[in-house]
C-alpha cells in the first residue's frame, strides 16, 4: 500500500526567523562560522570549514580555480568528476600546489607564438602574466615572461613572434625552488616587481608570486588549509570508475571526496562507500542526494562522512517535473536532521549533513543552517563569479555567465542520473542557462557571510551549533512574503 505523506512539502522561503537575546558575545565580529563536514565522535580529530560553504560538483562550477578562490576564504570545492581521470587528478594538484602566495601558471607559450596568439590567451584566461617555455608548456625550459607592458597593440603587428617582444629569462631576477614565501615577498619589495619566477634546477617554471597576493595572503586569514599549508581540495566521483578513480585522486593530494548523483539512496553508493573505506580507511567519503531518514540512515551505515540533502530543488534542476520525485528542501532538512540528531544518541557518532539545492537568497542559506544543516552546497551562486569555468557573455547590456546543469545535454554526464550510463536511455533533467554576472567571489562572498552573521546575531548565537539549539523558526504565509520585500511604494530608477 503507498505511504502518504500528509505533509505539505516546504521549501526556506515559506520559513522567518523569530529573533531572539542579542548580547554583547553575539556581535557579528565574534561569531564563529567553524562547521564539521566529515563524521566524528566527541572529542576525536575531524575536518572542519572555516566557513559553511562547498561549491556543487559542476562542470560549470567547480574547476582548480574556483576550488583555491573558494579555499582561501575558508570554504571547499568539490572539483566535478564528469571529466577524465587524469584531467580531475590535475585540477587536484594544481590546487594543492597553490600554496601560501606560490601561484601555479596554467598560460604558456613559445618563443615562437604571435602577439596575436598573446592577445587570444589573455582574452580566454584573463591572465596578464604568460610564461614563455621552449615548448610552450609546462614543462618546457622557462626563456621568457611576455607581460602587457611588454607590447603596444598600436605599434606591434599582431604576427610579432613572442621572442621577440618578451622579457628573456637572462633579465628576469628569479627564486629558486624551495624559497619561503617571505623570502619570496623580500625579493619582489627589493627590486620593485610585479612578478617573481620560481624555477627548478632545470630551469623549469614551478611557481610564480605576486606582487598584489602579499596584501591578499593578509585579506584570507580564514584559508582553509592542511598540515601542510596547502589548500583543501575535494573530488566529486560516481559509482562506475571508482576504483580507478579514487586511488589516483588521492594520490594527486584530495582530501575529500564525493559520490555525485541525484538519488543516494541506492546500493551501488553502498557499495561504493564500502569498497572506499575499506581500501583507503583514512580517505574521507559524502554521499547522497536523500531527502528522508531512510535514505541518511542507509548512507550513515554504510560509512558516509557526510550526507548530502536535496532532490531537485537546484536551479537548474528539472528533476522534479521530469519524473516527479523530490521533496521540499526545508522539510528534507528539517526530517533529515532530526534523524541525524537521534542517530549521535543512538551510536555517539556526529554525521554532517549537506544542504544541497533550494537556495535563492542568502537569507535561505542561514534557514537552512538554523533548521540543522552544517554547511551548504551551492552551484548558481557561484557560477555568477570570475572564478568559476562558464564564459562571460554580454547580453544586451548586461554581462552574463553560462551556466548548465550536469543533467543537461551539454553536460553529457549521463552517469549520474541513469543506471545504464548510455544516452540512449537518458532524458534531461537539467537545463542549459545564463547567471547575472557577479564579479569576483571574495566580494560577492563577504557580503553573503556579513548577512548571515547578522542574523545568528539577531538570533542570540555565537556559532552554527548554538544557532541550531536557539533558533525559532515560524511558517510565513503569501501575504507575508510579500509583507516583507519593498511594497506599496513607488520606486527610484537607479539611472537617474
Amino acid at each position: 500500500m503507498v505511504k502518504l505523506y500528509d505533509e505539505i512539502s516546504r521549501t526556506f522561503n515559506e520559513y522567518l526567523l523569530i529573533p531572539n537575546l542579542s548580547t554583547p558575545l553575539c556581535m557579528p565580529e565574534k561569531i564563529d562560522l567553524t562547521t564539521p563536514i566529515t563524521r566524528f565522535r566527541p572529542g576525536e580529530a575531524h575536518v572542519r570549514l572555516n566557513i559553511p560553504f562547498v561549491s556543487a560538483i559542476m562542470q560549470a562550477v567547480s574547476d582548480h580555480k574556483l576550488a583555491i578562490s573558494l579555499a582561501r576564504c575558508g570554504g571547499l570545492s568539490f572539483i566535478y568528476g564528469a571529466q577524465t581521470i587524469d584531467s580531475q587528478a590535475e585540477m587536484i594538484r594544481k590546487v594543492k600546489k597553490f600554496k601560501s602566495g606560490f601561484v601555479v601558471c596554467d598560460s604558456y607559450l613559445s618563443p615562437e607564438h604571435t602577439l596575436n596568439e598573446v592577445l587570444r590567451l589573455k582574452e580566454d584566461t584573463g591572465h596578464t602574466t604568460i610564461a614563455v617555455t621552449s615548448n610552450g608548456k609546462s614543462d618546457g625550459i622557462l626563456t621568457g615572461i611576455i607581460t602587457s607592458r611588454d607590447y603596444r597593440i598600436s605599434r606591434d603587428p599582431l604576427d610579432k613572434k613572442v621572442c621577440h617582444i618578451m622579457t628573456p629569462f637572462e633579465a628576469l631576477i628569479t627564486g629558486r625552488d624551495g624559497i619561503s614565501l617571505n623570502e619570496a615577498n623580500d625579493l619582489i619589495w627589493a627590486n620593485k616587481l610585479n612578478c617573481l619566477p620560481i624555477v627548478n634546477e632545470r630551469q623549469q617554471l614551478v611557481h610564480m608570486v605576486f606582487r598584489k597576493d602579499y596584501e591578499a595572503h593578509k585579506e584570507n586569514p580564514f584559508e582553509l588549509l592542511d598540515e601542510k599549508k596547502s589548500l583543501l581540495a575535494g573530488a566529486g566521483i560516481n559509482t562506475y570508475d571508482y576504483q580507478e578513480r579514487v586511488p589516483a585522486l588521492l594520490e594527486a593530494g584530495a582530501d575529500i571526496l564525493c559520490l555525485d548523483s541525484s538519488d543516494g539512496y541506492s546500493t551501488w553508493q553502498y557499495d561504493a562507500i564500502t569498497y572506499i573505506k575499506s581500501k583507503f580507511p583514512k580517505g574521507y567519503i559524502g554521499a547522497g542526494n536523500v531527502v528522508d531518514a531512510e535514505g541518511f540512515r542507509y548512507l550513515a551505515d554504510a560509512g558516509a562522512d557526510f550526507v548530502k540533502v536535496g532532490i531537485g530543488g537546484g536551479s537548474i534542476c528539472i528533476t522534479r517535473e521530469q519524473k516527479g520525485i523530490g521533496r521540499g528542501q526545508a522539510t528534507a532538512i528539517l526530517e533529515v536532521a532530526s534523524t541525524r540528531d537521534k542517530y549521535m544518541e543512538e551510536t555517539g557518532i556526529y554525521i554532517p549533513i549537506c544542504s544541497d539545492g533550494g537556495i535563492v537568497y542568502d537569507n535561505h542559506i542561514a534557514i537552512a543552517l538554523a533548521m540543522g544543516a552544517d554547511f551548504v552546497m551551492m552551484g548558481r551562486y557561484f557560477a555568477r563569479f570570475d572564478e568559476s569555468p562558464g564564459k562571460k557573455l554580454k547580453r544586451g547590456n548586461e554581462y552574463v555567465k553560462e551556466y548548465w546543469g550536469e543533467g543537461s545535454d551539454r553536460a553529457k554526464n549521463w552517469q549520474r542520473y541513469s543506471m545504464s550510463a548510455s544516452k540512449d536511455t537518458h532524458f534531461e533533467e537539467g537545463v542549459d542557462s545564463y547567471v547575472p554576472y557577479a564579479g569576483a567571489l571574495k566580494d560577492n562572498l563577504s557580503v553573503t557571510i556579513s548577512k548571515i552573521k547578522s542574523t545568528m546575531s539577531s538570533c542570540g548565537a555565537a556559532s552554527i551549533q548554538e544557532f541550531q539549539k536557539k533558533a525559532r523558526i515560524t511558517l510565513v504565509s503569501p501575504m507575508s512574503i510579500r509583507e516583507g520585500g519593498a511594497h506599496d511604494i513607488i520606486l527610484k530608477n537607479k539611472d537617474y
